[in-house]
This record gives structure tokens, C-alpha cells and sequence, in this order.
């Protein structure tokens, strides 16, 4: 087993799947995840890493080649992701909502080797397969694909493969800064952007957040409503527990409310990772269970901003505080953040030690205590780029700093507070949504003449799209009609909640839409 100081130079072997490993190798007996299916303990979990690592290999699948991992949070997710950069192999991780068009072009711009899928995702697969531009040299499924899709050579279940291969003896010889994985990442405009990170990043998200700040430990059983392709969802339900040995309770299903009360309930969870709609779907339903029935001891919340009144009622009622903090995809977890017995609702809290912000202005110079600049972030984690795409790493990645897209103003206290984006994007349901994306699926209707989408507030502080469409003339559509349309041809969570129609769209001069006043129209009730 290696040995990991606290800093890890860029010259000294590193593979993040092989640390998680040693960190519980005393603990083979201790449950690891606990999904639908069942459990997996330390020692299982990994004897099927390395078994993972051991298939790739034999698969012909070469260190720093991608492999795309479009899984439902289960088991076999950890064991793919990490099996991968056991073997120095690099997971793209991907969200498992979206359409085959987007699928096939992540295929054609990860290049991937192999993909790793859930049995009921198979069938999108092979349609965005359809579409070409890159081939596929293997399918790996996790459960049991039905016989008409499992009858080419390039298909085997994971089962079947790990069982065929005896456990990898050593980790790929990685560095630090060495690719690890990738996620994907949206953009205002265009396909979405392949985020890499190294090794070591998330080490450093573990390092100085999951540890020190949300004083995650052996004892805890977490769960995070927040999936694992997400940055926020792999720290929580992988890198962090792992680090420390705690126990995760994994789940393939959407976290409705019901959902998450299950597993509050039936798994003793001691620390719960959302998103502020989630929170507030769970104290709206008639089934909230009483503070009791749980054992929740720490909240964590990101993806939007958490509204102060969510945050004070949700505690209480549980008795326990929710953590609020951003991220991003970019610099992998949570920078800045509240503190447990530290919490100011309706603040994002303080820089996380170890991470450096700076609001600038237009110039990129500092702004003032109580003045909006946009947000600079400097930290270890930071991604390594886009792939692909110098443009927008450099506009990204500026020396040591990232910057964010978000802007912020900072408080007399020193706790920062979200002040909206530095472009149109949206964040609903702590997902990004491009408002040009759906207002061009809009307008492809053939009764829509002109569209635009913005995000107003709910009744809860929280942000939905609404589209704004006016109809050709003479033209009529239902509301209904409208969203069923863009849902047909996006990922289900981009459609806008609400349509209004307007005669005319409000314009500048030279024609530009005034989306600001679209913002301003409050009198529809949302």
C-alpha cells in the first residue's frame, strides 16, 4: 500500500482509488454501501475494484483511455469508478437523465473504449449509438440485460466479468496531477464541456472539506439525495465516506420525498446531502417523519442557493442543521461554505481553509464589503481543463483561479451571498439549465413564432424556468402541449414549469430581448 502525506507533490505516486482502499484495508468487515440490492463490505469492495481494474485490462483498455460510466446509483458505480483509476484507467462519469443526443455526442468527444451502464439505461445507449461517430468496443451491464440486447459479443454483465478475473496484485503507477476522471459540465451556449480532474483532486475535496469541515467519521451513515455523477453527489457518496470509513446508503430511484424517508428511516442515516428543493419537497409532504423517527445528526446542502426560511424551519423540526455551501463542477465540491454550529441561513458562509475567493468587478479588480463582483476561486481541486477546448479553459482557468460564473457580495461578518449568475443560466433543482437550449427547442414548435425562458422564484425562494412565447399569427397552442414538446426533446428537467403568452417579447432598440423585465413581470403567479 502507498503512503500519503498531507501534500502531495506532483512527482510522488498517487491513485486515488488505491488510497480509498488502504484507508479502510483494517476494516474488511465494515459495510462500505448498502444500495437496493444489498451490501457490499470494505473487503468485497475491494477484492471487485481490483477484479474491475484486472477486466479492463484484459479488455485491451489502456491507461489514460476514457470509459463511459452511465449508471444508476448502485454497488456497482463505486466499483466501476474506482476499478477504472485503479487501473489508471479514466471513468467519465455522466448524468443519467439525459437524451441519446446527448449521449452520442459525449461518446464522440470522450472517445470512450467501453461503457459501463445500467441495464435499463442499455437501451438509450444503443440508441445513441445509433447515430455513429465513434464506436464502442465494449459494453459492460450492470444487472441483467434482456436477451435480445444481450446477444452481441461486446455486451457481458459486470458480474460475469469480474468473476472471470482474479483481482488486479498492484494500482496503476499514478501521479497526482495524472487524469483521473472527468465530468461533464454545462454550458451557457453549445455541447456540454468534459471537465477533467486529476488523481489527486479529489484527495483534496476529502482533505479539507469532508473531513475537517462536515467532521465526517467512521461512525456515520450517509446518504446523498445528490447522485454520484454529480461533483457534489461523488464527494458525498464516495470520496468522503471512504475516507474515512463510513457506511453509504446508495439509491437508483429519484429522490422524491418518499424516497429519501425511506432510507432516513430504514438505514439510520446520521448525515444527509441534498439540494435546497429537496428540502423543500421533504417538509411539504404530508409524510415527514418526526424527529424520532431519524437519526440525523448533519445536513449538507448545494446545487442553488438554500433560502433562509427552508434552512430555519428544516431544523427545527429535525433538531439538526442544514450546511449550506457552493461548488462546482470545475473545482469538484464545496469552497465555500457554512459551518456546523456555525450557520447563517440565507448565507453560503465562509471560504473553506485551504481555498482562497476574491469578488472582482469588470476589470478584475477587488470590490468593496457589501458590492457584487463575480467569484474567483483558488484551491487544490480546481480541474485540470475542458477537454478540448482552450477557449473556454482559459476563460475558466486563469492562472491559479478559477472563476466560478456566479457572483457574490460579501457581508460585514466576512459570510458571502449569492447574488445570481455572471451569464443567463439557471440552476433548477441544483442542475443547470440554459435558458437559450429550451428557448430554441420552443421555437422549433411550429406555432411559436418567439420564445425566451428565465428563472423566477417559487413560493419557497426557489428557482424555476418560465417561458415567455408568443405565437405566430393566427396560431394556437395549449400550455401543455408546449412543454411536452420541449420534454420530447430535452432531458426531462429542462422543460419550463410555466408558459405565459405575450403578444410581443420586451426588446431593446436594436432587438435585443430585455430579459430583465421579463424577471420583473411577478404579477403571474409562479
Amino acid at each position: 500500500m502507498q503512503s500519503h502525506p498531507a501534500a502531495l507533490p506532483p512527482g510522488t505516486p498517487f491513485n486515488l482509488a488505491d488510497h480509498l482502499l488502504a484507508c479502510n484495508a483494517a476494516r474488511p468487515d465494515k459495510t462500505a454501501f448498502i444500495d437496493d440490492a444489498g451490501a457490499l463490505d470494505y473487503g468485497m469492495l475491494a477484492d471487485r475494484v481490483r477484479r474491475m481494474a484486472a477486466a479492463l485490462k484484459a479488455l485491451g483498455i489502456h491507461r489514460e483511455e476514457r470509459v463511459l460510466l452511465l449508471m444508476h446509483d448502485c454497488n456497482d458505480w463505486p466499483v466501476s469508478f474506482l476499478g477504472a483509476m485503479y487501473a489508471g484507467v479514466v471513468p467519465v462519469a455522466v448524468n443519467t437523465l439525459l437524451t441519446a443526443d446527448d449521449y452520442a455526442y459525449m461518446l464522440r468527444h470522450s472517445r470512450a473504449q467501453a461503457a459501463l451502464v445500467s441495464a435499463s439505461l442499455l437501451p438509450i445507449l444503443r440508441e445513441a449509438m445509433a447515430q455513429g461517430g465513434h464506436e464502442l468496443q465494449n459494453i459492460l451491464v450492470s444487472g441483467e440485460p434482456d436477451s435480445a440486447q444481450s446477444d452481441e459479443v461486446n455486451v457481458d454483465t459486470i458480474d460475469d466479468l469480474l468473476a472471470a478475473h482474479a483481482p488486479l496484485p498492484a494500482p496503476a503507477s499514478t501521479h497526482p496531477d495524472d487524469p483521473g476522471f472527468w465530468l461533464y459540465s454545462s454550458g451557457s451556449t453549445g455541447r456540454p464541456k468534459g471537465v477533467l480532474h486529476s488523481q489527486a483532486n479529489a484527495y483534496w475535496t476529502a482533505e479539507l472539506y469532508g473531513k475537517p469541515v462536515l467532521g465526517l467519521t467512521e461512525h456515520d451513515v450517509c446518504f446523498s439525495a445528490a447522485k454520484l455523477y454529480f461533483a457534489y453527489g461523488l464527494g458525498n457518496g464516495l470520496t468522503f465516506p471512504l475516507s474515512v470509513g463510513a457506511t453509504v446508503v446508495l439509491m437508483a430511484e429519484r429522490p422524491t420525498p418518499d424516497a429519501v424517508f425511506r432510507r432516513l428511516t430504514a438505514h439510520r442515516a446520521t448525515v444527509l446531502f441534498g439540494a435546497p428543493t429537496g428540502y423543500a419537497g421533504m417538509l411539504a409532504s404530508p409524510a415527514l417523519p418526526a424527529r424520532q423517527d431519524v437519526a440525523l445528526r448533519l445536513c449538507s446542502s448545494a446545487g442553488e442557493a438554500l433560502p433562509a426560511e427552508i434552512g430555519e424551519r428544516f431544523t427545527r423540526h429535525f433538531g439538526c442543521e442544514i450546511v449550506d455551501g457552493i461548488g462546482s463542477t470545475e473545482m469538484l465540491h464545496i469552497f465555500l461554505s457554512n459551518r456546523p454550529g456555525q450557520v447563517r441561513y440565507g448565507t453560503t458562509g465562509w471560504p473553506v481553509p485551504g481555498y482562497s475567493v476574491e469578488l472582482r468587478d469588470d476589470d478584475g479588480q477587488p470590490v468593496p464589503d457589501g458590492e457584487v463582483g463575480d467569484l474567483y476561486i483558488q484551491g487544490p481541486s480546481a480541474a485540470l481543463m475542458y477537454w478540448g477546448n482552450c477557449e473556454k479553459s482559459r476563460d475558466t482557468f486563469r492562472g491559479t483561479w478559477t472563476r466560478s460564473g456566479d457572483k457574490y457580495l460579501r457581508n460585514v461578518d466576512g459570510t458571502y451571498q449569492y447574488a445570481g449568475r455572471s451569464d443567463d443560466m439557471l440552476k433548477v433543482s441544483g442542475i443547470y439549465v440554459s435558458p437559450f437550449e429550451v428557448e430554441a427547442t420552443l421555437i422549433l414548435h411550429p406555432a411559436v413564432l418567439e420564445a425566451a425562458v428565465v428563472g423566477v422564484p417559487d413560493a419557497e425562494g426557489l428557482t424555476k424556468t418560465r417561458a415567455y412565447v408568443v405565437l405566430k399569427p393566427g396560431a394556437a397552442v395549449e400550455e401543455s402541449e408546449l412543454k411536452a414538446f420541449v420534454k420530447d426533446r430535452l432531458a426531462p428537467y429542462k422543460y419550463p414549469r410555466t408558459i405565459i403568452f405575450l403578444p410581443a417579447l420586451p426588446k431593446t432598440a436594436t432587438g435585443k430581448i430585455q430579459r430583465f423585465r421579463l424577471r420583473e413581470l411577478e404579477a403571474v403567479p409562479a
